[in-house]
């Protein structure tokens, strides 16, 4: 491949199949020859997991890379621009601690200094062996690019086949402007995981480029040869102002795109294996990119992509051609968007940047930079990857790695384990006092994965209209949009919640007639892009006349249908971690019950996160994760305990800061309660008195929070939530 895209391929049905050009690929086409300077520090594999290590240093072998992220830095048509791209013969470009370390890093670091952002994804999603903590990484990455663009500095986005799942509903959907390469798979949940769900293929059609580009959910469709000279142009726009872009240095031996190799070296004498995953989990034969393996360029501190082209052309002749070729494909209609400008502003001029808001003495002031401190310094990349958990296939993938059984997410404790909880302070009237380390006492008895979910999925389980019913008073439900949608999977309202006023924003499972079940997948209401876009409102309501929002979550899952594809599902879950991440006012998510991908994680980040005992946050249904480790349905619940989902595995990973016991003195404590999960009814008393106490126990504590959140100086408030949300996934 030298810049352009591999002839298109079909699968034995005949179905057209996007090609995969390799991030190396990607990059040697993107950049000007000679430009590209590697932001990556290597990383050690440091699980204990015998096979997750097995599938990495596979992977590494595979690709000569040490994640499924490189970053960097290069110049298009002479301009300045960072680049994150994903490689997704790595494990399916999933997601985990490390790699989303790594993009945010390099985010950080191009705010920073002030560089616009180009970002290439191709991946299933987050990755799964690594559980609920590499899922949160997603929000983290969503700050950063958020923090990107209110600094006025663009974020372009090319999505590559396949994106999907959290990669997608995050930092894959949040561009400025945002193209994909021809016949791309691009959806919220892959093919495969859909079916093992549900039973059935998912529609044909609508996951791909450009059915999606004809519901208006990116502005343009482009093949990698189209992509730099597209890019140039529109960053000559949205950079109005910038100084004049530095014209290509010349081709010769020391400006070679693939002087070096990002990531380790493969052993010596090995060729790194080539070979993509098809959709049946092998891997297929495909010629390893080419470049001296293991050399590391002086000025960076990670390596540089081998060289993607092979015609021999200078770089101004190259970029030229690259321009030409764009702009007549341009003034032929096939360029066909209406993205508007970011917010740049004219103003003092940064090096090599993009326009900067000048301060006092006309300095360039990029405030987004913050607490990052020098992105560019040494990092302790040991310690991240010490963090990291476990791997393997990611979210969503249509096609990927090999399934593995491996799973080494940490779990805080085996069915049975007492929770080592300090007893919490409460005053007179039994409210507890905010800030402690959580609401059950140091005997509590610890479920077990299994148990939790499956009394969050009881039909009769208290939702968020019975908290209001109990907790709440002088509440006022709220339709809607308010631009002509509606969607009952969420709830909007203004109430009293504890005595303290508040904007509330709960999913409403309640959507089984009375003797039916909801213990399956997939069951209860679902949340769709209307949905989303009512939270939003909700948002802005709470921002606006600075009342606190409190977020209740208890979802089986977003709407996985046409019509959600269609309308933007994970552009809104990507819309909504934004906003949650900057929103101005106090913030308190309850995690109430279900917990299941996308459609939870839109409403987590906040300053304050409470969870009933029996809540669970997962990355997918646990049946879906189970799909796609292992090919079927059947090990949900094993999955799931390894992932780390239970309220007291997020406590022990800092999401969430108490945990709230449902059942009544003494129920549930009993020895066996955990023994036999099919008698779950017995062990945890979910309607009636008992269900109307934990309630009214469970406002009071949130009334107390969300006035003692309302009390804090909205800087540091803010401050310390985007603290928060930056440390996921790194040593506590």
């Amino acid at each position: 491949m030298t810049g352009t895209n591999s002839p298109r391929a079909t699968d034995a049905s005949g179905t057209f199949r996007a090609s995969r050009p390799s991030a190396r690929e990607l990059i040697g086409a993107i950049v000007d020859p000679g430009s590209w300077h590697g932001w990556d520090e290597p990383v050690e594999i440091v699980t204990d997991d015998p096979e997750y290590r097995a599938d990495l240093e596979r992977a590494r072998e595979r690709t000569g890379l040490d994640e499924s992220v490189i970053t960097g830095e290069g110049r298009i048509e002479g301009r300045r621009v960072a680049l994150v791209a994903c490689e997704f013969r790595f494990l399916a470009g999933s997601i985990g601690v490390v790699a989303g370390e790594r993009l945010v890093r390099a985010v950080e670091r191009a705010t920073a200094e002030r560089l616009p952002l180009l970002a290439a994804p191709a991946s299933g999603g987050t990755r799964m062996q690594e559980g609920t903590v590499a899922f949160l990484q997603m929000v983290k990455v969503a700050a950063a690019i958020t923090d990107h663009k209110a600094a006025g500095l663009p974020y372009l986005v090319h999505l590559r086949h396949p994106t999907t799942g959290g990669v997608l509903a995050s930092w894959g959907s949040l561009g400025h402007v945002t193209a994909a390469e021809p016949g791309a798979l691009i959806g919220f949940m892959g093919p495969r995981v859909h079916e093992a769900l549900y039973g059935e293929e998912f529609p044909p059609g609508v996951q791909n480029a450009e059915n999606l580009m004809h519901h208006g959910l990116i502005d343009a469709v482009l093949p990698l040869s189209r992509l730099s000279g597209v890019a140039a142009q529109v960053l000559g726009v949205l950079c109005a102002g910038d100084a004049t872009p530095e014209p290509p240095p010349a081709s010769g031996p020391s400006s070679s795109v693939g002087a070096a190799v990002p990531g380790p070296a493969p052993a010596a004498g090995v060729a790194p294996a080539a070979g993509q995953p098809g959709d049946g989990g092998a891997a297929s034969a495909e010629p390893a990119p080419g470049g001296p393996p293991g050399r590391r360029g002086a000025s960076s501190a990670g390596g540089h992509p081998p060289a993607a082209s092979g015609n021999g052309r200078g770089g101004a002749e190259a970029a030229e051609a690259k321009g030409t070729a764009a702009r007549g494909e341009a003034a032929a209609g096939r360029w066909d968007m209406e993205a508007a400008p970011s917010s740049a502003t004219p103003g003092h001029v940064a090096h090599g940047g993009c326009d900067a808001e000048p301060g006092p003495d006309g300095a360039a002031t990029p405030e987004a930079a913050g607490a990052a401190g020098d992105a560019s310094g040494a990092h302790d990349q040991a310690a991240l990857a010490a963090s990291a958990g476990v791997s393997g296939a990611p979210e969503g993938a249509e096609s990927g790695a090999p399934a593995s059984a491996a799973d080494t997410g940490p779990e805080a404790g085996e069915p049975g384990r007492r929770e080592d909880v300090a007893p919490e302070a409460v005053d007179g009237s039994g409210t507890s006092a905010p800030g402690t380390p959580g609401d059950a006492d140091a005997g509590a008895v610890v479920p077990s994965a299994e148990v939790s979910i499956r009394v969050s999925r009881r039909v009769e389980r208290p939702g968020v209209r019975d908290l209001l019913r109990v907790a709440a008073e002088d509440v006022s439900p709220l339709s809607g949009t308010g631009a002509g949608e509606h969607d009952p999977g969420l709830l909007l309202a203004l109430a009293r919640v504890g005595g303290t006023p508040c904007v509330v924003l709960g999913h409403n499972r309640r959507s089984v007639r009375k003797g039916e079940t909801a213990e399956g997948p997939g069951a209860g209401q679902a949340l769709g892009p209307a949905g989303l876009r009512t939270a939003r409102r909700g948002m802005r309501i709470a921002a606006e006349l600075g009342l606190p929002l409190l977020t209740v979550i208890d979802t089986a899952g977003a709407a996985l249908s046409r019509e959600a594809e269609e309308g933007g599902l994970a552009a809104e879950i990507a819309r909504c971690l934004a906003d949650m991440v900057t929103l101005p006012a106090p913030t308190l998510c309850l995690l109430l019950g279900q917990g299941a991908g996308g459609a939870a994680l839109a409403l987590l980040p906040a300053d304050r996160v409470v969870a009933a005992r029996h809540a669970w946050l997962s990355p997918l249904p646990p049946e879906g994760a189970s799909a796609i480790l292992h090919r079927t349905t059947e090990r949900a619940y094993e999955v799931a305990a390894r992932q780390g989902v239970r309220s007291a595995d997020l406590l022990s990973q800092g999401i969430v800061d108490r945990i709230v016991e449902e059942d009544a003195p003494g129920v549930g404590d009993a020895p066996g309660v955990e023994e036999d999960a099919r008698e779950v009814g017995d062990a945890s008393e979910v309607g009636g008195a008992a269900s109307d106490a934990f309630l009214s126990r469970l406002g009071r504590l949130l009334g107390a929070e969300l006035a003692a959140l309302r009390a804090q100086d909205p800087d540091e408030r803010l401050a310390a939530r985007r603290a928060r949300h930056r440390r996921i996934g790194l040593p506590r």
